[in-house]
Formats: C-alpha cells, structure tokens, sequence
C-alpha cells in the first residue's frame, strides 16, 4: 500500500508545487553575504546541517591537509570498529614515522583498547596510533588509505587522495578546503567521533613507556578556556603541521542552533587561529538556521478525504515534513526567498518513509532541504479504527487514536488547492488535443512515407520493363478513355502517373 500511496501522490505533489511557484515572490532576495578576508591560502566556512558555504577561497584547490587526515582515519575505524576491540602496536606501526612526529609514548608490542586510541590519535595526534589502528581495520596502511580513498568518493570529494592514515608528507597526499568541509561534516554528525574529539582532558592507561599511563589534551587552543584565542561554543577540531602542509586546522562551533565548520590549509601560526575565529564569526553573525517544516506554507491540511487503495484517510496529516530538516539563509533574508524544487530522488540514507525531497535553493546555491513523509502513524490508526477518548483537561484522543498534541506537532502536511484541480482540468484538455493532433500528423507522416515507397517501386517496374513514364501515362489515358461509363461524375483533366 505503501508504494501505491507514493506513486499517487507524485504529481500531485509536482502539481502542487507548480502552483505555488506561479504566485513566486517578486521581490529580489538580498545578496549573500561577502566582505571576508584570510590570510591562509585555502578556506572555507560551511553550515554543518545542510554543506552549505557560507564563504571561501581556493576551496577546491589541493593542499597538503596534515595531521587533519586523522579526521577521516577516526571516522573510519568508528564505522568499522568495536571500541572495546584490543589493538596490538606492530613494528612498523611505532617506527614507520618521521623523526620528531606527534606520538603518545606508545612501544612495539604495547596493547591499547580502540577507544585509546582514538584519543591517542585526536587529542594528541598520535601518529603510531594511526598506524596502529589502520593495520587493525585493514590489515596494512596501504589498504586503509584505499579505504580512506573510497569514503572520501562516498562522501563527494573530488580533490582529495590520501597515502596514509596519519597525514605525514607525501605526494600523493593532498585534500581541498571543500572536501575537507565535508569529512568533517560527516565526522561532526557522528556523535562517537563528537564525543571523543570533543574530549579536553584524557588519560591513557599504562604501557611499556608510560608505566603510570599518559594524561592527554587537545592542541586545539580555541578548545582550551586558558587561552586566548578560546572560542565559545566551540565543539571541537583538530591540528595540523608539516614543512610542506604549513599549518591547517579544523575547527567545529555551535551558537544559537546553528552548527558551522571552519577549515584552514596552507596558514600560518599564529595567524590560522584569528583566520578560523574570522570565518566562524562571519557565519553566525550572517546567517540564520531555521527549520523548514516551521516556515514551509506550500504543504498545508488536506481539506477533504482522500482514499489511497481501499483505505480512507479521514485526516488532514496524511503527509508530514521532516521535522528535524533545515536550511540556512542570510539574516536578512526572507524563508519565501528560497524557492522550493521538489525531487523524488530519494536515497535509501534518506529519512524512512519520505516519498520526496524539497530542495531550497537561494539565488545560485542550494541552501537545504526536507522531506515528505508518510505520517505511518495515522494510517495505522485509521486502519486500526480506534476507539474514541475524550477526557476534560487532557489531550484528546482522535477516532484513529492520534493525539491533538501530536496533531500539533506533526508539521504542515500536504494539501491540494482548488487552483491545482483547475489547472489539472486544463491540463488534461490540453493534452487531449496535444495527442489528436500528433496523432494526425503521425498518420499523414506514414501515409505521404507510403507513397514514396509505393512511387519508388513503380518507377523501378516501370525502368525494368523498359517503359517511360510519358508511355505509361498515354497507356493510362487510353484504356481510361476506353470506358467512359467508368468516368461519369469524375472530374476532368488528365492523370498522369506521379
């Protein structure tokens, strides 16, 4: 049923949006905003929510990204590892590191649960530590980077290679402020990641070397409260240095629901961190999140049952708005400025039960989406018939056992207006008269093809007889002439053969 209620509702729902797109606001969306400056050669600020950019420069050039490559190597281990798993450190994963790298005093032979290391590799950028836990995932460094290569595809970074988990120099090691945005963003979203790297103080259990184990902290100076470039509503980041990297840093702040992401490549200390503070001030002073399904019009109440297979929908919440989805738009824009495309491209990583996706795009760049959903929850209830309870001072039960306050907080659903039907009425005459015409001048198309083919046939007959055409056509006209009680009524004039 539940396919059948998608297919039923897809023009209706293009239908609809065509309306509303007609009535299109005529006032002119401000500009977005600009007026920003870094110094570091690449960078970038995005929405973490939608992937929106809110400003950047040379953001899809390639740098080397250093130690923020253990972004994507924690990211991974996370999707494919238990953190209580046992990780044993090898040979190679201790020394196969430049002299002088980041490490957390782990030796040959020590054992660290996933967890551990995982701080070991953020908070204090570990480099045998991503070793380490790249041979546990993938058997060897080599195949995790292949790994780290493919998530990286997965995630739509197209100027991104990775060599190594650690992010020591090589090559064919190299990323984009952009695609660097957006394995952060992944990595933000993932709440064990968030957790971790989110992380000010940690203590590493005893080893070989640190005999009464190693108390960590972020290099993150705009986590640390002490510091002068601490930054409120920072959530976490991570560091990075090498000679030919320069300094590059990842950065993750909150304020007022909104959830931004900061990158910089090839900077400069100590001027990357005014550079990060820059950019995260830039977008929230700037810009707004908001909910879709708060501001959204287009989708209202259907007025009116419908009947989807056999089964009445006897409320008006037949399709609901994610209520969860957002877009990101300048303060000193307006929702209705963002215009809605309606999509049916739905992934299976989309929300279930949606059955389209509403894309908002502001002047050139897409700024959100949301989803129509089916509300399962009152089709179940009208299957189920519930019974009727009403008590004085308490949310009242519907027929199908729906709550008020739900009904309250389930978002503006879909809704048909009068005009749609009348368009449909026009549209559907229109399309009858489209299909009679090109009906007829397909069957005239066929019969003009026709008689070419049937002409080039006699005027073969005709050369293999070793007859003229002016022959034939005399031939013709006197056997015509030869019957003239044949030719009564018809009109005058002479056939010839064509």
């Amino acid at each position: 049923m539940t396919q059948f209620i998608k297919r039923s509702t897809v023009f209706f729902l293009c239908l609809l949006l065509f309306v509303s797109s007609s009535a299109g606001n005529a006032r002119a969306a401000a500009e977005w905003p600009s007026g920003l400056s870094v110094n570091a050669q690449g960078a970038i600020v995005i929405d973490a929510d939608t992937g929106t950019v809110l400003w950047g420069q040379n953001i899809h050039n390639q740098y080397y990204p250093a130690s923020i490559t253990k972004i994507m190597t924690a990211l991974l281990v996370i999707e494919n590892c238990d953190l209580e798993d046992t990780v044993t450190f090898s040979h190679n994963a201790v020394f196969n590191v430049e002299s002088g790298s980041s490490n957390a005093g782990i030796n040959e032979g020590d054992k660290l649960s996933v967890r551990d290391c995982l701080y070991a590799l953020l908070l204090k950028s570990a480099n045998e530590s991503a070793n380490a836990l790249a041979e546990h995932v993938a058997g060897s460094r080599e195949a995790f980077a292949d790994m780290m290569n493919a998530k990286a595809k997965e995630l739509g970074c197209t100027n991104t290679h990775f060599a190594n988990p650690s992010g020591l120099n090589d090559p064919e090691h190299y990323t984009s402020p952009y695609d660097m945005a957006l394995i952060a963003k992944a990595a933000f979203n993932n709440p064990v990641f968030e957790e971790i790297d989110s992380t000010t103080y940690y203590k590493l259990p005893p080893n070989s070397i640190n005999k009464e184990g190693l108390s960590i902290s972020p290099g993150h100076k705009m986590m640390r409260k002490s510091s002068p470039y601490y930054y409120p509503g920072i959530i976490g980041g991570k560091t990075g240095y090498t000679t030919l990297a320069g300094n590059t840093l990842v950065t993750c702040a909150e304020k007022n629901g909104m959830k931004l992401i900061a990158v910089i490549l090839k900077g400069s200390t100590p001027v990357y961190w005014s550079d990060t503070k820059n950019l995260l001030d830039f977008g929230f002073e700037n810009f707004v999140s908001l909910k879709a399904a708060d501001y959204e019009k287009t989708y209202s109440s259907i007025t009116s049952d419908l009947s989807f297979s056999g089964l009445s929908i006897q409320h008006p919440e037949a399709l609901v708005l994610d209520p969860d989805s957002r877009i990101i738009l300048p303060k000193t824009a307006d929702f209705s400025d963002a215009k809605a495309e309606l999509s049916y491209d739905v992934s299976a990583d989309d929300p279930k039960g949606a059955i389209a996706k509403i894309n908002y795009r502001y002047n050139d760049r897409v700024v959100g989406s949301t989803f129509l959903e089916i509300n399962k929850e009152l089709f179940q209830a009208d299957e189920q018939k519930g019974p009727v309870s009403e008590t004085d001072g308490e949310s009242r039960k519907t027929s199908a056992g729906v709550s008020d306050e739900y009904r309250q907080k389930a978002l503006r659903p879909f809704k048909i207006p009068l005009a749609a039907w009348l368009i449909l009425g026009g549209v559907g005459v229109l399309a009858l008269i489209g299909c009679l015409v090109s009906f007829f001048l397909y069957k005239k198309r066929r019969y003009e093809e026709d008689f070419l083919i049937r002409r080039e046939q006699r005027m073969k007959r005709l050369k293999d007889s070793g007859i003229s055409v002016d022959e034939f056509n005399s031939i013709l006209e006197q056997r015509r002439c030869s019957f003239p009680s044949k030719r009564k009524g018809r009109r005058g004039g002479r056939l010839k053969f064509r």
